[in-house]
């Protein structure tokens, strides 16, 4: 739990035992976690010296309280983070400076291998520094959207986040719940018909395109640096953004096959959801799937639907909705 703070495992072993043990002796703790005599002896030294325990004259250990001294260690983090976000700044300009009128092998770098790949998907969302902007399509080769860990870390440090999902990615499973979550945490999402490719890009300076297959078999992707190419894929992101179709889900939890609530002109969550998958194009089979109801729940919620909004078609409905706001979050 601690590993993030620079303690290694038998470090935070033997703090904790120390919480409800003061004054102990080294041998006594080695007893208690079946360590060594002498790894205790090393985790004590390390933990006096960060400010975590503190050492008697007769070589007897005491706990510093936590809020104290984890959280000394804690601020000492968060600054060096702050420090190297600066730094980071820094290089990046003078990267970019170093770039150009570079040679086109320093713009693109090939890259080979489900793994190196997904490290580069990473990376190029690490250093976004303003936006990270994707196209979404299936199949999911190096990393799948749920496994994204670096869009959080991003979003948390206040970099915005738009993706355009292909609209066949919406009938693979788990992906609404996948995309309800992206929601909630702030991520703009929209749908599009087609999408020409698999993209990233962060800010105006990396772009990761992923390509077909290698002659190996391997997956296979260039990264590209700051160049004309990256502007022109910067141009058809924003052309196909703006063309899209926005995907509004609202953000609660698990639809159900229970018996139609009515309540008076205002369609419940689930039908909000329903209507925003058919707006996004889905199939009715591929929406009931989606959200877990059978087609029959389905159409008869829609003709629920379709009745209090005074509609005879699907088409009408869909207008209605979109007109009256029925897609949006509650």
């Amino acid at each position: 739990m601690l590993d993030v703070l620079g303690l290694a495992p038998d470090d935070e072993c033997v703090y904790r035992a120390l919480l409800g043990r003061p004054h102990s002796t080294a041998m006594p703790l080695s007893d208690l976690l079946g360590l060594s005599r002498a790894a205790v002896e090393e985790a004590l030294s390390r933990l006096v010296g960060w400010g975590l325990v503190s050492r008697s004259a007769d070589e007897r250990f005491t706990a510093a309280p936590p809020a104290m001294a984890l959280g000394s260690l804690i601020s000492q983090r968060r600054d060096g983070l702050r420090m190297a976000e600066h730094a980071l700044v820094t290089f990046a300009e003078e990267h970019r400076a170093a770039m150009t009128g570079s040679s086109i092998n320093d713009l693109i770098e090939v890259v080979t291998g489900v793994d190196a790949i997904r490290h580069r998907f990473l990376q190029v969302q690490h250093a976004a520094r303003t936006q990270v902007r994707s196209f979404i399509t299936a199949p999911f080769v190096a990393l799948p959207p749920d496994e994204n860990t670096a869009e959080p870390m991003a979003l948390d440090r206040g970099v915005r986040f738009r993706a355009v999902l292909d609209r066949a990615v919406l009938a693979e499973p788990g992906i609404v719940h996948d995309a309800i979550d992206s929601l909630r945490n702030g991520v703009q999402l929209r749908v599009a018909d087609d999408l020409p490719m698999k993209l990233v890009l962060a800010d105006s300076d990396l772009g990761l395109v992923p390509l077909a297959m290698t002659p190996a078999g391997e997956p296979g992707a260039v990264l590209l640096h700051r160049s004309g190419l990256l502007d022109a894929l910067d141009a058809l992101f924003e052309t196909v953004w703006r063309t899209a179709h926005p995907l509004e889900l609202s953000s609660t939890a698990g639809a159900s096959e229970a018996p139609v609530e009515v309540v008076p002109n205002s369609p419940t969550e689930l039908d909000r959801r329903i209507l925003a998958l058919l707006l996004a194009g889905l199939t009715d089979l591929t929406t009931a799937a989606q959200l877990g109801l059978s087609p029959r729940t389905l159409h008869r919620r829609l003709r629920h639907l379709m009745d209090m909004a005074g509609v005879r078609t699907r088409m009408q409905l869909g207008a209605h909705a979109v007109r009256n706001g029925w897609t949006d979050p509650p």
